[in-house]
């Protein structure tokens, strides 16, 4: 990890790929990591741990399977909006027009989950790519 400043635009500037987190930085036992995407993800769920979501550009749009048997919702987040998918909630991230986020998970957690559909060529099942 760098001992500078790290900024932002700068890092989603020096890569093109969607889906394909990348590590800016640690915090602990933590990755921080940037994204860019568009279109769907796969549905997925991380069985031991939460999910934070901060959108930087864009808007991104969170399908949630936590209602009575399993009932399904959607929570859309605008340009500089938080979410947190709880730990062992099935979920779908999407981005109709294409978005720039920010997550903050621990250190080697899957960008599919424990748990996921088959994984379309447009995702980049990882644990994270240093910048």
């Amino acid at each position: 990890m760098r001992n500078e400043p790290i900024e932002l635009a700068a890092a989603l500037a020096g890569f093109d790929q969607l889906w394909s987190p990348r590590i800016v930085t640690r915090v602990n036992d933590y990755d921080v990591r940037v994204a860019k995407v568009a279109g769907e993800h796969v549905w997925h769920a991380h069985d031991d741990t939460d999910e934070f979501f901060l959108v930087i550009e864009g808007e991104l749009r969170i399908a949630l399977r936590d209602g009575p048997g399993g009932a399904q919702r959607e929570v859309v987040l605008p340009r500089g909006a938080v979410y947190v998918v709880p730990r062992g909630v099935e979920h779908r991230p999407s981005s109709p027009g294409g978005a720039s986020i920010l997550m903050f998970e621990p250190s080697g957690t899957s960008s599919v989950g424990d748990r996921h559909e088959p994984v379309p060529d447009h995702v980049d099942a990882t644990m994270g790519h240093a910048l």
